[in-house]
């Protein structure tokens, strides 16, 4: 069998590109997983909670932030305003379960092939044919570990199953931004001393956007414990000494601590493992065209946290979502599919194809 789209990733990107396929009418299609739905969330720590508030606003047409399609809401099905990593995986599978999404788990995409016309993707279950591919791996499943020289004796923040299990009275953190600072309230709410290193310094952001800034989340909990803030701290490099761990930055200063430092050193995305199959800027950053589509492999898509278009950061679900149904009408008209679904989509803020309107900064 030939699918019309495999969209690799079953998270919160793939799930809902997975339901604006179905709500086109677009059957012949394949979710995949390396896991499970929703697998990356059921890895963060006990205690991590989503940053953006969920909030059951459908009924005068303001979506939930956290939901990934029409008509549901994390905050109505969880009951909860910040969902931890577990609880919004298990409205994800409730949103499969619910549209009957064809999601295969437990397969590992090795390589995709591109063939003419469509694709071979070569899988740990054997190869699939397709003529589009949705790539909606995430991030999170792929921690960045060697930033410095010495990395490998510290524990980065997405390997912590809980926060209170952490043995000892004093924390160094290494990385100031999301992760970094929840790390750091989680570490000083159990009465710990903990110290925060940034080369530059987050907290101190007066950004409006909240990809740039610490989210008021954050902020709050950071002003309710005595973290000590450190700015413009470059760590090179750590190393093992005899009462302990040492972080040493560019600047020749150096910090202590008895216990192994965390790494908040953020991820590499998932775009890694095809990245042949890409144009690159020199930020880092993949060309795609106006629908999302690669530049060098036509019929490749991407969704997600990844997404850029010029200076317009889409890492946030709420924002990445606005994305979906543009990767969708793309497919769907080449494969004369009626567009006519997606009018509810434009209509409901989840369909953003005109970026002028993005980038506006708050008047106070």
């Amino acid at each position: 069998m030939v699918y019309d789209v495999v969209i690799v990733g079953a998270g919160a990107s793939g799930i809902g590109c997975g339901v604006v396929l179905r709500d086109l009418g677009i059957d012949r299609f394949l979710i995949l997983d390396r896991h499970h739905t929703g697998a990356s969330f059921d890895h963060w720590p006990e205690e991590m909670r989503f940053i953006t508030p969920s909030f059951t606003s459908n009924p005068f047409s303001l979506l939930d932030l956290n939901a990934v399609c029409l008509n549901t809401s994390p905050a109505f099905t969880l009951q909860v305003e910040h969902p931890t990593g577990r609880q919004f995986a298990s409205y994800l599978r409730g949103v499969q379960q619910h549209f009957n999404l064809p999601v295969k788990r437990n397969v590992e995409v090795h390589r995709v092939e591109p063939q003419e016309p469509g694709f071979r993707l070569h899988t740990s279950k054997g190869r699939i044919r397709t003529r589009f591919v949705i790539w909606a791996t995430g991030e999170f499943q792929f921690p960045d570990l060697k930033p410095f020289p010495g990395a490998e004796l510290c524990i980065h923040t997405s390997k912590v199953a809980r926060w209170s299990d952490v043995q000892g009275d004093e924390a160094l953190i290494v990385g100031g931004y999301e992760s970094g600072a929840d790390a750091a309230a989680h570490l000083c709410a159990q009465g710990k001393r903990v110290t925060l290193l940034d080369g530059g310094a987050p907290w101190e952001s007066r950004e409006s956007d909240p990809s740039i800034a610490l989210s008021p989340y954050t902020r709050e909990r950071l002003a309710a414990n005595t973290v000590h803030l450190v700015r413009d701290a470059h760590i090179c490099r750590v190393a093992r000494i005899n009462d302990g761990y040492e972080a040493t930055a560019l600047s020749g200063k150096i910090w202590r601590c008895p216990q192994k430092p965390f790494l908040a050193t953020g991820f590499r995305g998932g775009l890694s493992q095809i990245e042949e199959l890409f144009a690159w800027r020199r930020d880092g950053t993949v060309v795609l065209t106006e629908s999302d589509e690669s530049t060098r492999t036509p019929g490749l898509f991407v969704a997600g946290p990844q997404l850029r278009h010029k200076k317009v950061i889409f890492c946030f679900i709420y924002k990445s979502r606005q994305r979906f149904a543009v990767v969708g009408r793309s497919i769907a008209e080449r494969l004369d599919v009626s567009l006519a679904p997606l009018e509810r989509y434009r209509a409901e803020g989840m369909l953003l194809d005109d970026l002028t309107c993005c980038k506006k900064e708050c008047a106070c």
